[in-house]
């Protein structure tokens, strides 16, 4: 057994450039795992960063100093988010906090309509049992229970701590990432082996993948989540911009996020307008948002970025999402297509040859 390891390890690891690999490899996921939560400001600004380097790119190609282009990039976006911060979000807020307050009388509303399906149906589903489902959803739902959870997570989440931390120094950070980034990547040489030519390979395949992914991946949540709001609201459907982000976001994990967010669209609906060729449009018109999202929108902003078996995405979002959570969620396909291209990328192991002559 031990010299079968022996073996299997000089064949995989006899290359220089295969340990340097490893080596890089194993410390990032290790500084991310063990010290997330404190690099956390220092891990946004990298992405925020890594995300706005293109306009710099861009500028600096035209004949703009680097520290001007990076000033006004940095600048943009941040009157970007100030503008979703006060104008989106807290129509959001309110939408949501209205959802959890009309949540019972939606669900008075909904029982009645099903008692009334129940008695034309009782050989499907009966009235008592419908009586206490509905009773344990709704001490499940109960109003002021979801109101204490949402405090003790906004205390936790949001403290006036947090946001100074977040609110000062990623932007800081970010143009810092950005003015000096030659700079920077120069000084980080210093702690890499020297035998990194495996490494900058593997680099050089998933720079562009990374990028084109991370720019449609917001693309598509802009589309999905704008188009989603205008047809709720041309439809009058209740908590309209809620539901839209929702169902804009519900795209950061494939395949399990649309069939998540249905549910509650469903439900808001039905409670709205109960069995009728209303809910039916409704549902029609956000199954064609959809097909068309599969069909349509990702393979033309993804072609040739993901390349991957539906099967290891699902995998790799179960994977990445359980250790970093919505980061996780959000990088999984990177992730897991980071993971490709270092196994395409490893040293084959040399076959020895034979010892016998042929006859």
């Amino acid at each position: 057994m031990l010299s079968l390891l022996t073996n299997w390890y000089k064949e995989r690891f006899s290359d220089p450039q295969a340990v340097t690999l490893v080596f890089i490899l194993v410390g990032i996921t290790t500084a991310i795992y063990f010290a997330g939560g404190l690099l956390a400001p220092l891990l946004v600004a990298l992405v925020l960063a890594f995300l706005l380097e293109w306009p710099v790119a861009q500028m600096v190609k035209v004949g703009i100093n680097r520290t001007t282009g990076a000033s006004l990039v940095l600048v943009l976006f941040i009157g970007v988010m100030l503008m979703l911060t006060f104008g989106l979000i807290p129509s959001v807020w309110k939408q949501g906090v209205a959802l959890v307050t009309d949540l019972p009388s939606m669900l008075d509303k909904g029982l009645i309509t099903l008692k009334g399906y129940a008695e034309q149906y009782p050989q499907f589903l009966g009235v008592e049992q419908l009586d206490s489902a509905v009773g344990e959803l709704k001490k499940l739902l109960d109003t002021q229970h979801i109101f204490d959870l949402g405090k003790q997570l906004i205390g936790y989440s949001a403290s006036l701590l947090v946001l100074m931390v977040y609110a000062i120094l990623v932007p800081l950070l970010v143009f810092f990432f950005l003015k000096d980034k030659d700079v920077l990547l120069r000084g980080s040489k210093r702690f890499i082996p020297s035998n990194r030519e495996l490494a900058r390979k593997v680099w050089l395949e998933m720079n562009q993948q990374i990028f084109n992914y991370i720019r449609g991946k917001v693309i598509e949540i802009v589309i999905i989540g704008v188009a989603t709001y205008i047809f709720f609201a041309i439809m009058e459907l209740r908590y309209a911009a809620l539901l839209g982000v929702l169902t804009g976001f519900s795209v950061l994990i494939p395949y399990v996020g649309a069939t998540l967010v249905t549910l509650p669209i469903a439900l808001v609906a039905f409670f709205q307008w109960g069995v009728s060729p209303e809910f039916g449009y409704l549902m029609l018109g956000y199954g064609i948002i959809q097909a068309l999202d599969g069909n349509l929108l990702v393979p033309i902003l993804f072609s040739d970025a993901v390349d991957l078996h539906p099967v290891f995405i699902i995998a790799a979002v179960l994977v990445f999402g359980g250790l970093w959570g919505v980061w996780g969620v959000f990088f999984a396909i990177p992730l897991a297509s980071l993971v490709k291209a270092v196994i395409n990328a490893w040293p084959k192991a040399s076959v020895p040859e034979s010892s016998e002559q042929p006859a």
